[in-house]
């Protein structure tokens, strides 16, 4: 495949360079890398180094693409950012700032034969490391009715979900489901119209690619990993599109900044730990996009800003 040479628009990408202070230097990490928007911009901005890492092997051209740009300025790792740990061994405490913008890119979802996109079609894959056995197809055609109910509910926040999963496993028992334009179709005759200009297929084709990838589980362990790696001062800024993913940042950071929590309304608020805070806050709730970014890139309306600096 070749370098991805399509114009991408880093969502919130100010902001990230706000939080992450690049022109100063320092060495930087990128856990999901895709087409290099949040990579070249930091690069661009000052950092000495950025080291990339994305799971998904078709973006290894557009990497050394940026290789040969920035010779030793750029390091590319081809692994899930659950990893990253394994990847950067030897440079724990050197990391200057780790930046996520989790989910699908658009790389993946402009390429037809990936399977992650509801308007065009395709096969039913959604892999982002396509050396992965678990593809939409396996989902799709051999979960269980309870299965898919409930991660099209969890993963993708639709209320219709046992609808749908029924209209999946009768669609099945005719023959199997093969394409993307086929499950929009079940989707679109389990839910009808539109609602709120949102295609119907959206909710369950992010849970369908939630499951596929287990994207919230790395989420969790790459955070975990990537706190040990950050210098003092060090920071880690996530963009995310999902409840699910914002409510798994929400949640570490809240602990890991030793936010008090109120664990039952008649009771006074307690500390998660009696530790000292290792991060602080730097910024009061998430950010979100403001208008005039949301009309040049939609992909922006839905983005969460999380971002916390360490402190020990």
């Amino acid at each position: 495949m070749q370098p991805i040479d399509t114009p991408h628009i880093p969502v919130l990408i100010e902001e990230v360079l706000d939080f992450l202070n690049p022109d100063k230097g320092g060495l930087y990490v990128d856990c999901t890398f895709g087409a290099g928007g949040y990579s070249r911009r930091i690069l661009e901005a000052g950092a000495n180094k950025l080291i990339a890492i994305d799971r998904d092997v078709n973006v290894a051209a557009t990497a050394e693409k940026f290789a040969q740009e920035y010779g030793n300025k750029f390091e590319f790792h081809n692994i899930a950012n659950d990893k990253i740990g394994i990847a950067l061994e030897g440079l724990s405490g050197t990391i200057d700032g780790i930046v996520y913008d989790i989910g699908v890119s658009s790389m993946q979802i402009d390429t037809p034969e990936r399977g992650f996109s509801f308007q065009v079609d395709g096969p039913l894959d959604m892999r982002m490391d396509q050396r992965d056995n678990l593809s939409a197809y396996d989902v799709v055609n051999t979960y269980t009715q309870g299965e898919l109910a409930r991660i099209i509910y969890e993963y993708g926040d639709e209320q219709r979900s046992r609808s749908i999963a029924k209209q999946i496993v009768d669609a099945r028992h005719e023959k199997p489901i093969e394409t993307t334009l086929e499950l929009v179709r079940i989707i679109q005759k389990a839910v009808g119209h539109y609602r709120d200009d949102i295609n119907p297929a959206t909710r369950t084709f992010q849970a369908i690619r939630i499951e596929v990838n287990k994207e919230l589980d790395q989420l969790k362990a790459s955070l975990h990993a990537a706190k040990s790696l950050l210098k003092v001062g060090g920071k880690i800024v996530v963009v995310s599109f999902h409840s699910g993913e914002d409510k798994i940042v929400k949640s570490l950071f809240n602990e890991w900044c030793g936010k008090k929590v109120n664990v039952n309304k008649y009771l006074p608020d307690k500390n998660l730990n009696s530790a000292p805070p290792q991060f602080k806050f730097l910024q009061k709730g998430i950010v979100i996009a403001e208008d005039n970014e949301i009309k040049t890139n939609p992909r922006a309306r839905s983005a969460r800003l999380r971002a916390i600096e360490k402190l020990i």
